[in-house]
């Protein structure tokens, strides 16, 4: 069996606050209020710029043993750079500070912008620079520029694991056979996103787990989920994980605060409380 965690986008939103976050509850709680809630979540600042490693030190510290970090890679490699020429960029966002999160480190997401079509020979060569184990990660990012100043900078691991990578296209190019087979080959992980219909919705089980962003159901961004959707969306996520793979789930609809209500329910539906929970209850 496969494990499915469900979670949100980024978790500093005011709007939550006396909503899904209690009044009075400090901001700096915010993140160990979710950990307590759900067991994923996914980092968006480190797609705006790069982060520090004491500030992945200190989220890593304010969850359990067990809860999983996603780390969204920067746009200046997927959008600005368009994933040419950037092997120094590559380091630099390693090296800021993501192998603090330890054994808390899971995927790493690559979302690209709507503009940018499927084309093999550049999606061969960023392909071929992802570090595929933080060691291999530790290893690239010591080679980051001036960018980042050395007492600014990560570059080692203090374990040797795994490290997943995940690719949410939003040109109608990827829609297609061939590059369901470039994901497969490197065993990147083709985000299944939905968009309200803004974008197409992909992804078919091109690596070892799933990746799932829900970005709204009837509106991109806002709207929430309605409860036949979530049940869609539960059964779904049993399939995947009985078939053997695990899925990460994020609900990005945060506009109107759906999100963590959102992700609470359809943990609910895939992970329902046993007996003796409902009896403490």
């Amino acid at each position: 069996m496969g494990r499915v965690r469900v979670g949100i986008s980024g978790w500093r939103y005011p709007a939550w606050r006396g909503d899904f976050y209690p009044e009075g509850l400090r901001h700096a709680d915010e993140l160990a209020y979710v950990a307590e809630r759900m067991d994923t979540v996914e980092i968006n600042g480190s797609f705006y710029s790069l982060q520090r490693p004491s500030s992945y030190a200190a989220w890593r510290a304010a969850v359990p043993e067990g809860f999983v970090f996603a780390v969204k890679g920067g746009r200046f490699i997927t959008h600005m750079k368009r994933l040419e020429g950037v092997e120094t960029p590559l380091a630099n966002f390693f090296a800021s500070g993501v192998l603090a999160l330890g054994p808390t480190l899971g995927p790493v997401l690559w979302q690209l912008p709507a503009s940018l079509p499927f084309d093999a020979v550049r999606l061969e060569r960023f392909f071929a620079l992802l570090p595929r184990t933080t060691a291999q990660a530790a290893e690239l990012a010591g080679h980051h520029d001036d960018k980042l100043a050395e007492d600014r900078a990560l570059t080692s691991a203090e374990t040797d694991q795994p490290l997943r990578h995940a690719l949410e296209p939003r040109h109608a190019s990827f829609d297609t056979p061939e590059a369901r087979r470039l994901l497969a080959d490197h065993g990147v992980a083709m985000v299944l996103a939905d968009s309200a219909g803004r974008w197409p919705r992909m992804g078919d089980g091109s690596a070892d787990f799933h990746y799932v962003r829900l970005h709204g159901d009837t509106e991109l961004y806002a709207s929430g989920y309605s409860g036949r959707a979530l049940d869609r969306w539960a059964e779904q996520c049993r399939a995947w994980a009985a078939g053997g793979t695990d899925v990460f789930v994020y609900f990005d609809n945060d506009a109107r605060g759906h999100a963590p209500h959102d992700a609470l329910a359809l943990a609910a539906r895939v992970h329902p409380p046993s007996a003796a929970e409902r009896v403490a209850r």
